[in-house]
């Protein structure tokens, strides 16, 4: 049985065109990631999808009972395969995640999803420093521009600066195509 698990995080509607935040470049980084999904259930990998939900009925995004919630249909779980409903950035947080990967003997986790500035990079950093050995797809992540101090972060900008980041001491960076070549 493998030891690794690929995590898709937050990869809902969300983040696409007609959803409430809407992120630059989502479809390829979704496409991306339905790549390396497939990948791993052709290899007998686990893979899990996480979800953000707003606790409150009203919040301005990831609503309760609001189309946004859903994971998008490209990616959407197969029969089986774990979804883990999380309310925190970190999606270790308050959730399953780390004792569904112990139970299922996982070494080694392959993050892809959204936004990388935020989930995905929380739970980079969470998942090494619970141990695991720790991959990102980075070409398989999405994020918005930001704003800091009057000024626009692009997007691209954004994404780099936090691959960078995690690249210098957090996880291995990888692009879709050399993951599927491995």
């Amino acid at each position: 049985m493998s030891k690794r698990a690929v995590i898709a995080i937050d990869i809902q509607n969300e983040y696409f065109p007609g959803g409430r935040m809407p992120l630059v470049g989502i479809e390829q980084a979704t496409a991306n990631a339905a790549r390396v999904i497939d990948a791993a259930r052709a290899k007998g990998d686990t893979v899990i999808h996480v979800r953000h939900l707003s606790k409150a009925a009203d919040a301005p995004i990831f609503a309760p009972g609001t189309p946004g919630i859903e994971i998008n249909a490209a990616v959407a779980p197969a029969e089986g395969e774990k979804v883990i409903t999380k309310n925190f950035v970190n999606s270790f947080r308050e959730t399953d995640l780390k004792a569904t990967l112990d139970a299922g003997g996982i070494d080694e986790v392959v993050i892809v999803g959204a936004m990388s500035h935020m989930c995905v990079e929380g739970a980079t950093r969470a998942a090494t420093d619970f141990g695991y050995k720790t991959v990102v797809v980075h070409d398989a992540c999405a994020t918005r521009d930001l704003e800091f101090e009057g000024k626009t972060v692009p997007a691209s900008q954004v994404h780099d600066a936090v691959m960078a980041a995690l690249a210098f001491g957090y996880a291995e960076m990888i692009s879709t195509g050399d993951f599927l070549a491995r």
